[in-house]
Order: structure tokens, then C-alpha cells, then sequence
């Protein structure tokens, strides 16, 4: 048997010690990545749900513009948009030119020479995305219908815009301008959304299966493209929010999956959450106030310190323990008794 000796309140400097600030940020990190998150299955704007999952996808769209004060000089922003996950790195390609993993909506600057031919990488863009885990910054997804806006135009159109944030560039400084993306999802009952589309085929980390490549590819070609693109570049420019000037990235993409009786023909699989997932969300939250309301009450009450914060740490840190001994009982239980070594009994 193994026998145990607690620590005492006045631990050595070896032992482990973990502030409760800080064990409090760790507990609750999942809950605000989940919370923070965009779930393009359901879209809920003014009690109306909208399922934009067969938009899955990496997708395209181009703002090319030619300078006058630099005659022969093209310029390129390719924006890269996936509302359903983040955007994947592409082999082989330096991360440099890449916006941070995370990002949802990334904006890319090339400049040409038109004569050459020629293409120059100027800088990656990050618009949109969850990057909770680096600098606290979340998509924070709102969502109202158009004929709700403010705008008499758009009083007679059916569908939904959606306000995207948590970009900045640049990225990690902290003076960068904050750059969020307005997509406008107009109901269009003869399209499903891919017309036209350019999708980003590049070869990425942790790529589709064959099969995922073989269906995005069939409902791509099964797209009418004389249509013209079903998702348009309307503008990108600094614009006035809340007393700061803020890059906003404004699209359109015309579906029929943002019109209100669209529900049934999203796909398959539902927006809601399950009962297992709301089970498991709701033992991490109870355990998460258990433990961290059981580390005060030990460093407040008795000036505990290391393991010694947490309810029932003996228990914890013996728990290993506790396995293996479990493990070699069932181990030999099914084993048998085995041999006893060649003598009977009398």
C-alpha cells in the first residue's frame, strides 16, 4: 500500500503553485472559445434561422485597382472568406504571407507590373476571425435582417447581414487598425450561392479528404455561372466606428439559403445543439465553479498554496495511483488465479 504524506500549508519552493487568477482564465478558456465562435449552421437574427452551411468552403473574391500616381502598376487584394471555419495554411507557402490561424476572413495586398507581368507580396490582411487564445480578440458575429436596417433600400429585400469582427492589422500591434467584414446575404431563390465562385484549390495543411474535394467540385460545376458571381467585392476603406477608424470589408453574396423558408433545403444536419453537448457544457461549468470556489475558500481559509489549493487534492494527486491499482485487479481478475506452482493440496 502506498501511503501518502500531505504537504503542509507552508510548501517548499519546488512545489507546484498555480495563482488563482490564473487557474480561474484556464477553467473558463473553453467555454468563451465556444461562446465566442460562429455556427453557420444556425444564424439567428430577430427570431428567424437561417442554416448557411452549403456555403462551407474557401472562397474568393478579388478588388483590383490601378493607381494613377503609379501608371503600369497593378494592384491586388484577394479576400478569402470561410464562414463556417477558420482558413487553413497552404503548403509550402511562408506564414509570412498568411494570415494568423483563426482567421475567418483574410485579406491579401499583391502589386503587379503590368509590363513583366510580375508579382510582389505586400501584406496579409486578418479582417475577421476568433483569436481568443493569442490576443483576446473574438469574431463576435451579430446578425440582423436586411428589412430591418435603418436603409430605405433596403426595406423591400429579404435576407440577412452579418457584422464580423476581431482583425486588425497589423496584427500583433497594438496601434493597428481593427478591421471587421459586413456580408450582406440576399435572398435569391434561383441561386445557391456558387455561382461563379472561385474557390481557393491550393493545396493545404491538413487538406479535405477525396471525397470532400469530389463534392465541392460537383456542386461548384453543378453552379450556373452565366449567372455572373453570386458573391461581389463592394468595397474596402477605413471607415468611422465608435470614435475610431476601423477597415471594413463589405460583400454581397446573393442565395438562396438566406431567404426566410430556406430551413428545409440547408442540408442535413441541424443548427441546435444536442442534449450530450449541453450535458457536457454543463458538468465543465459546475466542475469549473466547484474547483475554483474550493481554491479560495482553502487559500482565504487556511493560506493553502500549490496542489493544496484545490478541493481534494491528496485525492487528485493520488488518483494515478488509484488507476493502476484498479487496472491490475481487473487485469488479474480476468486472468484467473493462475498455477499454484506445481503443489496440491493434501
Amino acid at each position: 500500500m502506498r501511503l501518502h504524506q500531505s504537504s503542509s500549508a507552508t510548501s517548499s519552493p519546488s512545489s507546484f503553485y498555480l495563482p488563482l487568477p490564473t487557474l480561474t482564465a484556464i477553467l473558463f478558456a473553453f467555454p468563451s472559445l465556444i461562446s465566442a465562435s460562429l455556427n453557420c449552421e444556425d444564424i439567428a437574427a430577430n427570431g428567424k434561422h437561417f442554416n448557411l452551411k452549403p456555403l462551407d468552403g474557401a472562397h474568393q473574391v478579388h478588388w483590383i485597382r490601378e493607381p494613377e500616381e503609379t501608371p503600369g502598376m497593378e494592384f491586388n487584394t484577394t479576400f478569402t472568406i470561410d464562414i463556417c471555419k477558420k482558413l487553413k495554411w497552404t503548403k509550402g507557402l511562408p506564414h509570412e504571407q498568411e494570415c494568423p490561424h483563426g482567421t475567418r476572413i483574410c485579406g491579401v495586398d499583391f502589386e503587379r507590373e503590368i509590363s513583366s507581368n510580375t508579382s510582389k507580396f505586400l501584406a496579409a490582411r486578418p479582417i475577421a476571425g476568433d483569436y481568443t487564445l493569442r490576443n483576446h480578440r473574438n469574431i463576435e458575429a451579430t446578425w440582423t435582417l436586411l428589412r430591418d436596417s435603418k436603409s430605405h433600400k433596403d426595406a423591400d429585400r429579404e435576407g440577412v447581414r452579418g457584422e464580423l469582427h476581431g482583425g486588425r492589422y497589423p496584427f500583433d500591434n497594438r496601434d493597428g487598425t481593427d478591421q471587421m467584414a459586413i456580408i450582406e446575404f440576399v435572398c435569391d431563390k434561383e441561386r445557391t450561392g456558387l455561382e461563379g465562385d472561385e474557390k481557393d484549390d491550393r493545396d493545404k495543411d491538413e487538406d479535405d479528404t477525396d471525397d470532400e474535394k469530389l463534392r465541392k467540385r460537383k456542386e461548384g460545376d453543378e453552379a450556373d455561372s452565366s449567372k455572373g458571381k453570386s458573391l461581389k467585392f463592394l468595397s474596402y476603406k477605413e471607415e468611422e466606428s465608435d470614435k475610431k477608424r476601423v477597415g471594413v470589408l463589405r460583400l454581397e453574396w446573393r442565395t438562396k439559403y438566406a431567404c426566410e423558408d430556406a430551413s428545409e433545403d440547408a442540408g442535413e444536419s441541424s443548427g441546435s445543439w444536442g442534449f450530450f453537448t449541453w450535458f457536457i457544457i454543463i458538468l465543465f461549468l459546475a466542475t469549473a465553479a466547484y474547483l475554483i470556489f474550493g481554491s479560495w475558500l482553502n487559500y482565504n481559509r487556511y493560506g493553502a498554496r500549490g496542489w493544496d489549493l484545490l478541493p481534494h487534492g491528496d485525492t487528485i494527486r493520488d488518483l494515478p495511483y488509484l488507476l493502476k491499482d484498479w487496472a491490475r485487479r481487473v487485469v488479474n481478475t480476468v486472468q484467473g488465479p493462475g498455477s499454484r506452482g506445481g503443489y496440491s493440496a493434501v
